[in-house]
């Protein structure tokens, strides 16, 4: 017996929603994340750049998470495929664990299925985001 869980909210800014909306449709079910990422797109709650809170995962931010089952604690950047690079920690949006990322706050946790689909739930533990950065030097 398998178990769904609703997915918690999450929120994106309108430049990384439209992006990411883009990316999403052009690439589809073509790359690992494309279909979650979509799906994720039709959900989130779309706010302008200088609305988001510090604590939500957007593009280009800095996040640590843990692993719920292995208890193991990581540090990625979310970016654009483009920009993509696994050894130096840039996990791309279009990875099943990107897709996952995006949107979520401090705190909340998101189930994801691995390239051989395997079931996992991260919890998203502190987030370094380049928007709340600019907003602070204002």
């Amino acid at each position: 017996m398998t178990t769904t869980t609703v997915p918690p909210p999450i929120t994106v800014t309108q430049p990384d929603h439209d992006r990411l909306s883009d990316i999403a449709e052009t690439v589809g079910s073509r790359a690992p994340g494309g279909q979650r990422l979509a799906d994720e797109m039709l959900r989130a709650r779309v706010v302008a750049p200088g609305k988001i809170a510090p604590s939500v995962v957007t593009m280009n931010a800095d996040v640590e998470f843990v692993d719920d089952q292995t208890r193991q604690v990581r540090r990625v950047t979310l970016v654009y495929p483009e920009s993509a690079d696994i050894l130096n920690g840039k996990i791309s949006v279009l990875t099943p664990i990107g897709a996952a990322l995006i949107g979520l706050s401090e705190g909340q946790s998101m189930e994801w299925q691995t390239l051989d689909g395997e079931r996992k739930t991260l919890t998203v533990l502190k987030v370094h985001q380049p928007e709340a950065n600019r907003l602070s030097e204002r």
